[in-house]
């Protein structure tokens, strides 16, 4: 049954090279990964504090050009502003300023392969 609290439950982000993503998204986000090869290829699966949670993987596959693809946000250790810094010291670009929202902070950017994510920094954090 769908849980209409948390609509989404997986992204999947492609990549060109599954281990400069994964440094990338590592530096960014402080994610860390671990290796499932039981499907046709393998994925970089990010690795939530209980194993449990709702995240996603890096795969091998063909970003859409220029940013043009769904943009998946993250939530940022520390302040927005060190994300923005950690983002573009590990080859992303930072498309935006800070957007403030009700929730919290974010700014748009793009990953190495051109993939849009949010740095996002709940509000009070």
């Amino acid at each position: 049954m769908a849980n209409r609290d948390h609509p989404v439950c997986w992204t999947e982000i492609p990549v060109t090279d599954l281990s400069a993503a994964q440094a990338f998204y590592s530096k960014v986000f402080g994610f860390e990964f671990f290796t499932d090869d039981t499907g046709p290829n393998p994925v970089a699966m990010i690795r939530t504090k209980d194993d449990n949670g709702v995240a996603g993987h890096l795969y091998p596959g063909k970003p859409a050009p220029d940013g043009a693809g769904p943009t998946v946000h993250f939530v940022v250790e520390s302040t927005l502003e060190d994300a923005i810094t950690r983002c573009t010291d590990a080859g992303g670009t930072v498309l935006s300023p800070a957007i403030t929202i009700p929730p919290g902070r974010f700014a748009y950017a793009l990953d190495l392969d051109g993939n849009s994510i949010g740095l996002f920094e709940p509000a009070g954090a």
